[in-house]
């Protein structure tokens, strides 16, 4: 598919918060700080070390542009850290969620969250000290554009954190032979839906798969780049007791085979 039709589909298909299945799960209601206080709990239980980060030493007062923004969770918590918040999606609903969200921070500013797309910022070059982008620029269809805008957009010295998805972990292991299998022609699309599917089972548009190496070659021209494998949820062990997973995690099966790879590094 050409860009453009990836950038449309992607702005339908994000319409339905990333996170959605989870507030399903937890059956949360609505908005309210409440629910989305314990949306936020049960979030950052399956993804402990996000937060870690972003140190509040690196956020307070710095210039921060959050990209991909699903239910708000770091929005709302990168703005209460005393980040100057700017927040960006492709699709409308995540752009009214975040902006209801840091409506209830102090000194936050709704208005500085904005739908758009990351292959074309709407920001002048070295325009901030740090770039957060979890789980969004592998779904536009250009990977490297939207790296090479994201180095645009920092200032020298500044901070990118970046997740995309690992193309070597335990769930591609196990499940791309099987998809092969039962979907053959079908095999990318059932593959992408075992990742992201909107509630009736639809496939995001695009879902580039990268590995360690590759992400570090996409990263060229950064600075004291570094690349870890994380997240040992939505694998088969999720379905032992909850006990026997966290000794996996202790294991840190999730550093050898992990669904995502996090990439810090600077401009």
């Amino acid at each position: 598919m050409a860009t453009a039709d990836v950038s449309q589909r992607n702005a339908d298909f994000w319409d339905e918060l990333c996170g959605s299945h989870l507030a399903s799960r937890l059956g949360i209601r609505d908005a309210s700080p409440g629910e989305l206080a314990r949306f936020d709990a049960a979030y950052l239980a399956i993804y402990p070390y996000l937060l870690g980060y972003f140190p509040r030493e690196q956020v307070a007062g710095r210039r921060v542009l959050d990209v991909g923004l699903g239910y708000g969770t770091l929005a709302e918590a990168l703005a209460r850290m005393g980040a100057d918040y700017h927040g960006l999606d492709i699709a409308a609903g995540p752009v009214e969620m975040a902006r209801h969200r840091l409506a209830g921070v102090p000194g936050a500013r709704p208005a500085q969250v904005q739908q758009g797309s990351v292959l074309e910022l709407p920001f002048p070059d070295a325009s901030f000290d740090l770039l957060a982008s979890i789980g969004c620029l592998h779904h536009t269809g250009d990977l490297f554009g939207a790296i090479q805008e994201v180095r645009r957009v920092l200032r020298p010295g500044g901070r990118l954190v970046l997740m995309v998805y690992n193309r070597r972990s335990l769930r591609r292991l196990v499940l791309a032979p099987v998809s092969v299998v039962r979907h053959r022609a079908g095999a990318d699309e059932a593959m992408r839906a075992r990742y992201d599917a909107t509630a009736d089972g639809a496939a995001a548009p695009h879902t580039d798969f990268v590995t360690a190496p590759e992400l570090r070659g996409l990263l060229h021209g950064f600075h004291d780049v570094r690349v870890e494998r994380r997240n040992i949820e939505g694998v088969p062990v999720r379905y032992v007791s909850e006990p026997s997973r966290a000794a996996l995690m202790g294991l840190r099966l999730d550093r050898l085979l992990g669904l995502d790879l996090y990439a810090t590094a600077r401009r």
